[in-house]
């Protein structure tokens, strides 16, 4: 599949950002969080922001964007719709529970609760984009039960980072949530893997033959529909060199978790003012390893129409 930047940022910025929502939600609700202005600001102004970009961008991708609001009607059938509806319902707790906090100075009472909301919101908006590349039967290397965990482990990891991040910047750093985040950056690792081997050895159910319907000897073209590039081509075509996706492949796992899992392993013992600046390297280091690791989730992708140009 073609890795349009647009939606390679919307992935990685949104996974980011409803993960640090979730538990600032479930965190600041429970009380666990201390009750500070700049950071409820600081840390809801991220997640929001995070949110909104990553949402704003993937409408770069669409063909009409201002047709945008449409996709909203689909919600019964599609899950490209379910994810517009649920992301757009999650700003209105999460922006009560933003309220409460930095106006009300408090996190206590309807703003736990706004915030608690705001957090099942974030996890049904993850499910869903989730669910939209792994109901995709044609693409085989989504449609398994890897896809799906997978945004939510990296949703967790990203935004437990970023938490943990803006708590050492704040010198409240707290060892459990240091622990969380180490914790998921090594799942991540462990799950991105686990999803590489698996598509690794994964065998497409489709071919020339199976698509036609002859079963008896091997199906070939005479001659093929197109000689030249198309939008089939380009969008779902889209082929990378095995030498550049196993470059990439330890970009990804240096970048997104070997990295960021060493800064915070040193992190436990470091003074404050170096753990804080770890703590952010770690957080900074990581999203751009995410962002290569979200561009080979779509460009390794074979769509089942390719075998229509003898791909």
């Amino acid at each position: 599949m073609h890795p349009a930047f647009t939606v390679v940022f919307f992935t990685t910025a949104t996974g980011a950002g409803y993960g640090l929502l979730a538990l600032l939600g479930v965190l600041g609700g429970l009380g666990f969080i201390a009750t500070d202005f700049w950071f409820g600001l600081i840390g809801m102004g991220l997640a929001l922001g995070l949110i909104g970009a990553g949402l704003l961008s993937s409408t770069g991708h669409l063909g009409r964007p201002e047709r945008a609001w449409r996709a909203f009607s689909q919600w019964r059938s599609s899950w490209l719709s379910r994810e517009g509806v649920s992301s757009v319902l999650t700003f209105i707790p999460a922006g009560l529970f933003g309220i409460g906090w930095v106006l009300f100075g408090r996190t206590g009472g309807w703003v736990a609760i706004a915030g608690l909301l705001a957090a099942i919101g974030a996890v049904v908006t993850v499910c869903t984009t989730g669910m939209i590349y792994a109901s995709l039967k044609p693409i085989a290397q989504w449609h398994s039960r890897y896809t799906l965990p997978a945004y939510l482990i990296f949703a967790a990891m990203t935004g437990s980072v970023l938490l943990n991040a803006l708590l050492q910047g704040f010198g409240t750093g707290s060892k459990a949530v240091l622990a969380l985040s180490l914790l998921a950056t090594l799942l991540g690792w462990g799950w991105k893997l686990a999803t590489w081997r698996y598509n690794d050895r994964l065998e497409i159910p489709s071919n020339a033959n199976t698509a036609t319907g002859l079963l008896g000897g091997t199906v070939r073209s005479l001659e093929w529909p197109h000689t030249e590039e198309n939008y089939l081509l380009k969008e779902m075509g889209f082929r990378i060199a095995r030498k550049h996706a196993t470059k990439l492949r330890r970009i990804t796992q240096a970048l997104a978790f070997a990295l960021p899992a060493l800064l915070l392993v040193v992190t436990f013992v470091l003074p404050w003012s170096v753990a804080a600046m770890f703590s952010v390297l770690a957080a900074v280091v990581q999203y751009n390893g995410m962002l290569v690791e979200r561009w080979l989730f779509f460009a390794e992708a074979k769509h089942t129409v390719t075998l229509y140009y003898g791909r």
